[in-house]
């Protein structure tokens, strides 16, 4: 079957028509990790670049000014993309990571101490769990983890209630996991955190990409994503606050254009959201990242969940099919988000991204950043392949038929 959004990439338009030697016949499986990039989002870059390359926030002259409304533009698409309350909510970082770091540097030192909880999931990508774990380090405060069913991934209500007590302070969960693909009842949790004082945090890297994001309707605090994961570019990435918690907060850079008033003794903060932008702003990433958006939104949230689904459910349909493959998570598709993780008895999981790396299917193999969740599941390693919009059918059909012979191309003869 034809995909009509492979020609809007410059990666998938050489490989379908055979311009790029070096990725031939390229089955990419690892959008999990980082997107490809449409020509939209490139030309979009090479624009602003080309005609309004200026320090935004600083000139008075006129190209600095556009650089400025192109800049703020951004930070409105974004806004507008998961439904914040007002457009000062967003501030742009480089990376989800960046803006958990800075929830947990500008809020977490500063408002947790001995004795405190604070709760995270199982599943956690690293960059949600080093971050609190230094806070707790730092303030003597408790680290707790929301444990999930080993088959279905589901958080039951009774963990939730068990979990988030009158002690807990912040609740940091993964929206979706990256590892076993499921939607965590982030409405649910949102309640629980909120119904004992403590403030709601949602890592959004995977869910952004692939579902309707409102973080007014979860009542999350606080909401971290990536641009790479969405078709847009590397080293940017947002995050959302509820105004009145960031105004509230300290920097968690300093100096630059977040500042109001320097003198020698003492400076003074800009208002939000530019107290937390320090330094040059990557305003070239921002309209990569808004161009995106707006790419993401015209082929639509609900039709790329509904693509995801499918492929996702012919893809273990067909693994259940062949012998001593062990799926890792949820064995319905349209629980996965696109994220299918599994083992191979006997061939080790970087021998399984190597060998199809072999039949050029590009595939992720190892912890996946999520070793507690591994530890937990009683597996060091195992593979993955994470589904777009932009994939087949018959790429998940020759990654099947690759994947039926793995065993024997490691010398088993079953």
């Amino acid at each position: 079957m034809e995909n009509k959004y492979r020609k809007d990439f410059p990666f998938f338009k050489a490989i379908d028509e055979n311009e790029a030697v070096e990725n031939k016949g390229l089955i990419y499986f690892d959008t999990a990790a980082t997107a490809q990039r449409p020509f939209i989002v490139l030309n979009a870059m090479t624009h602003f670049y080309a005609t309004e390359n200026a320090n935004p926030l600083r000139g008075l002259y006129s190209l600095s000014e556009r650089a400025t409304m192109a800049y703020e533009n951004a930070r409105q698409t974004v806004a507008n993309f998961i439904n914040t309350k007002q457009t000062e909510e967003i501030i742009f970082t480089r990376n989800a990571s960046e803006s958990l770091n800075l929830v947990a540097y500008s809020w977490g030192l500063n408002n947790l101490h001995q004795g405190d909880e604070i709760c995270i999931t199982i599943m956690e990508h690293h960059s949600n769990i080093v971050p609190w774990q230094m806070v707790c380090q730092k303030t003597g405060a408790k680290l707790v983890f929301l444990e999930c069913d080993k088959e279905t991934g589901i958080i039951s209500d009774q963990e939730i209630a068990a979990k988030i007590t009158p002690r807990t302070k912040i609740v940091s969960v993964v929206h979706v996991s990256n590892v076993l693909g499921v939607t965590n009842p982030v409405k649910k949790i949102g309640q629980a955190a909120h119904s004992v004082g403590a403030i709601f945090i949602v890592d959004g890297a995977q869910s952004a990409p692939h579902m309707k994001v409102d973080v007014q309707e979860f009542d999350a605090d606080f909401f971290a994503m990536s641009a790479h994961k969405l078709c847009g570019p590397m080293g940017i990435g947002a995050l959302y606050g509820k105004y009145e918690l960031l105004e509230k907060m300290e920097p968690f850079l300093r100096g630059g254009e977040m500042i109001e008033y320097v003198t020698r003794e003492k400076a003074t903060w800009a208002e939000v959201p530019h107290k937390f932008e320090a330094g040059t702003v990557s305003a070239g990433d921002a309209v990569g990242m808004a161009t995106a958006i707006r790419y993401i939104n015209s082929i639509g949230l609900d039709n790329i969940k509904k693509h995801d689904a499918a492929l996702a459910c012919r893809m273990i349909d067909g693994m259940t099919k062949i012998p001593h493959i062990n799926i890792i998570g949820p064995k319905d598709g349209n629980k996965r988000c696109g994220i299918v993780t599994f083992t191979i008895d006997g061939v080790h999981p970087h021998d399984v991204a190597t060998l199809l790396s072999e039949e050029h299917i590009a595939i992720r193999a190892g912890h996946h950043c999520a070793q507690p969740l591994g530890q937990y599941l009683g597996q060091t390693a195992t593979a993955r392949a994470s589904l777009y919009f932009y994939n087949t059918e018959e790429e998940v059909d020759k990654f099947l038929e690759k994947l039926s012979h793995l065993r024997e191309w490691s010398g088993y003869k079953d």
